[in-house]
């Protein structure tokens, strides 16, 4: 009998420590969503970036993007997503073709892929960024 309690305490901890850890998780993931609808993107002076191609990052969890801006004659010829980690967000990857068309950040997010659109113009405002430096 005594065997039978200790398995089902065990059974309760486990429990226990997998409702605080998806707790946890939760709290973090809406504390960076929440900074995400915070987050500030500067627009860049593209008569600052020299010709070549340029890799940027930018994460907040869920969320991770990489990306390849390739510039020439200062103006966005190309922006490759090489990594774009996202929950229903895929759609946003549609935000390079906006920036390209406007040679701008200073574009609009995708309906109903807001964050993903964030952090992909915030991914190329850092490839870009790190060129002025």
């Amino acid at each position: 009998m005594k065997k039978h309690f200790s398995v089902l305490g065990i059974i309760f901890v486990i429990i226990i420590l997998i409702i605080f850890v998806l707790i946890v998780g939760y709290i973090k993931v809406q504390s960076d969503l929440k900074e995400l609808t915070a987050l500030e993107i500067q627009d860049v002076d593209l008569s600052q970036i020299e010709d070549g191609y340029y890799e940027g990052s930018y994460n907040v969890f869920p969320i991770a993007v990489e990306v390849n801006v390739y510039v020439k004659n200062h103006e966005i010829i190309d922006i490759k997503i090489l990594k774009h980690t996202n929950g229903q967000g895929g759609s946003a990857e549609k935000i390079t073709e906006h920036i390209m068309k406007l040679q701008s950040l200073d574009v609009d997010a995708i309906s109903g892929a807001t964050y993903s659109s964030k952090i992909i113009i915030k991914a190329v405002e850092n490839a870009l960024e790190k060129e002025k430096k």
